[in-house]
């Protein structure tokens, strides 16, 4: 018999998300907490029904499920029937479960969820919290530990947010025209920020692929349907997240380490998805508009194309730097262009770019361990001690203190 409480789980975070987007379709915006209730309810049915049997269907079993119990839902309170008149012909003769959460479906429902929840109104850190909860499937506990922070914040914020949605009458339908495209701007800004939680998790583990495969699968939704699949940053960011992921399994050993890019087995890339990334690429290369989206696609392209490290393009790489500098003018840009330009001209030119990022990232422990990287090359060894050092107190990943450990250990 297989492990209940892992099938559960897993079936779980791939079809929660989709449970709740339809059945808030149903119920309306305002009351996506009872959808996430009913789902919850579902997942706590499982646990127990299937300890006895499980079914043949697994997710068909979820589906009917959450169907029945949203009926119940219904014709059990009157007040809120009165408050949903939408919802009484739920009341006679239902439809499957099937229809209910058919393929086309859970992909509108998702995709009318997606820009409820970033919608302008509600505030960014409100938006992607919202999207965790709601549409990845994420406890409110595993979204702390993603943003390192208590779960009275978490509740705080989604709190914050619900309220929110409620005053400002946020529905699901879907934006267009001279709508879409500051609504389509805030979907994406989400995606990117939940694909990074995934890239460069805060958590215990390096890498949150569930979340990387969320955010593709968001993107890709985009890319697939009316009226977003024509856009050119929408390719653009699916694209930069195709590249990405195609790398993200060698960005780390058996143990757990960290492998630098320069130490990576480019074997591992998964190449069928870099080619899809290159046709996404391709695609998003039309018309005059060039996004951030389109500069870091780029620059992830030169590394994947690259059969070695010292064989990556960096003049083009510090190029595409430059270019997006001027689009996003931010230090941790800034850090990044002085990495590619100490692999272009040297260590020293590499240190020099960083002076004026002191001040701003004093705290990015990052900037402290390039520096120290760039001292090291310089043969300068008790600078790059202080810099690995302070990285190592600042950092809150346990696989980065490993690996500045590592490089401290070179100087002894």
């Amino acid at each position: 018999m297989p492990d209940v409480n892992r099938l559960a789980d897993h079936l779980f975070r791939r079809e929660a998300g989709k449970m709740v987007s339809v059945l808030t379709r149903h119920f309306g915006f305002a009351q996506r907490e009872i959808a996430e209730d009913l789902v919850q309810e579902t997942l706590l049915a499982a646990l127990s029904a299937w300890r006895v049997a499980v079914p043949d269907d697994p997710t068909a079993w979820l589906y009917r499920v959450a169907r029945n119990r949203a009926l119940d839902r219904v014709r059990r309170d009157v007040q809120f029937r009165k408050i949903a008149e939408e919802l009484t012909y739920l009341d006679g003769e239902a439809a499957p479960a099937p229809y209910w959460f058919s393929d086309e479906e859970i992909k509108d429902s998702q995709l009318r969820m997606m820009f409820a929840c970033c919608h302008p109104a509600l505030p960014t850190e409100g938006q992607i919290a919202l999207v965790l909860k709601s549409l990845c499937g994420l406890s409110v506990s595993e979204i702390a530990s993603a943003f390192l922070t208590g779960k009275d914040t978490i509740e705080k914020r989604l709190y914050r947010t619900r309220e929110k949605i409620r005053q400002e009458g946020i529905g699901l339908d879907l934006p267009a025209g001279t709508d879409l495209v500051p609504r389509l701007g805030n979907v994406l800004k989400t995606l990117y920020l939940l694909f990074n939680e995934g890239y460069h998790s805060g958590s215990a583990t390096l890498v949150r692929l569930d979340l990387l495969e969320d955010a593709l699968r968001f993107t890709k939704l985009l890319a697939e349907s009316s009226p977003t699949a024509d856009r050119p940053d929408v390719k653009a960011l699916l694209a930069l997240m195709c590249f990405l992921t195609a790398r993200a399994d060698s960005r780390f050993d058996a143990e757990g380490s960290i492998v630098l890019l320069r130490d990576q087995n480019r074997a591992r890339w998964n190449r069928p998805l870099i080619r899809q990334g290159i046709s996404y690429l391709e695609q998003s290369a039309v018309g005059q508009e060039i996004t951030p989206y389109h500069l870091e696609a780029a620059i992830a392209h030169e590394h994947c194309i690259a059969p070695t490290y010292g064989a990556t393009d960096w003049r083009l790489v510090v190029q595409y730097y430059d270019l997006l500098l001027q689009l996003n003018p931010s230090p941790v840009v800034a850090l990044n262009r002085a990495v590619a330009l100490g692999e272009m001209q040297g260590a020293e030119t590499g240190n020099q770019a960083l002076e004026p990022l002191a001040h701003s990232l004093k705290t990015y422990p990052l900037f402290h361990a390039v520096r120290g990287e760039f001292f090291y090359r310089l043969h300068q060894p008790d600078l790059a001690r202080d810099a690995w050092q302070k990285a190592h107190s600042l950092t809150t990943s346990e696989a980065e203190r490993r690996l500045l450990e590592t490089r401290l250990r070179l100087l002894d």
